[in-house]
């Protein structure tokens, strides 16, 4: 059963790197052979933004990129349930954390031209939010200098921040994200919500997985037609019979798909 993926142990990392001063503020580097340098692939694991869960299970979505030649940056970030996390922390977590990959490229061999970002569930809104900053409110705590990312994958990603509440997922997950509900603080949801972004400057191949229980298809679906009538560059893998958890499984049968389109994002850029 591929929800077996968040209790098997991911192949180890090459290194555990420290981006901040919090105790959460650390990403695992799993780095190819080879001189370099490399292609990379910011990692963004999900459990609907709680602290229930962290990067560990996603190791193994890093390292079978890894193998495929890409150096992965998979990071942990301030969650519902740690201090600091919900809003805005969690979001400036993953921005610092993709801003020092960048900034740090050339000490750790990886070519800052051809950086994707790759997330699931709550790490794919994220990933396509952190995507999409460039559209993200001056005014904004959570606005950061956009990052010139050469593609985005959110992976069963939740990507209408307001369809996700309205639809209760995660059991009111993203009222504990945001601090409230959308009109309650709607400013906060036009600031995170990749759906009220788009069109994202970066391309994306959205992947869902047509058996999703946990995060509806229509979701994905419903970003790629409203962004592409915006002009955005995107694209929609959906995959027969997979599941939530499928996605992230590189022992499933769809995952070469989503690694093959990963690879084509960086080849395309």
């Amino acid at each position: 059963m591929a929800q077996s993926i968040l209790n098997r142990t991911p192949p180890p990392a090459d290194d555990r790197v420290s981006y901040g001063d919090d105790a959460l503020h650390f990403a695992d580097l799993r780095m190819p052979p080879g001189e370099g340098p490399h292609p990379g692939a910011i990692g963004i694991h999900g459990g609907f933004w709680r602290n229930r869960y962290g990067l560990d299970h996603f190791g193994h979505v890093c390292a079978a990129l890894t193998a495929r030649g890409l150096a992965t940056w998979n990071i942990e970030y301030r969650r519902i349930g740690d201090a600091g996390g919900g809003w805005p922390g969690t979001f400036n977590d993953v921005a610092a954390a993709a801003n020092y990959l960048f900034d740090h490229a050339a000490k750790l061999n990886i070519d800052p031209a051809r950086i994707v970002v790759i997330g699931h569930s709550a790490g794919g809104h994220l990933a396509s939010w952190l995507a999409s900053m460039a559209n993200v409110p001056e005014e904004s705590p959570i606005r950061d200098e956009p990052l010139d990312l050469c593609g985005a994958i959110p992976l069963a990603g939740l990507l209408d921040l307001r369809m996700t509440w309205a639809q209760g997922l995660g059991s009111g997950a993203v009222v504990e994200l945001l601090g409230g509900a959308p009109d309650d603080v709607p400013d906060r949801y036009d600031a995170a919500s990749p759906f009220t972004l788009a069109p994202s400057p970066a391309p994306h191949v959205v992947v869902h997985g047509s058996n999703d229980v946990l995060v509806p298809a229509r979701m994905s679906a419903r970003y790629r037609t409203e962004a592409s009538k915006l002009g955005a560059d995107v694209e929609l893998l959906t995959l027969r019979n997979a599941s939530h958890f499928d996605v992230i499984d590189p022992e499933s049968s769809v995952w070469p798909e989503i690694a093959d389109a990963v690879l084509g994002l960086i080849d395309a850029h």
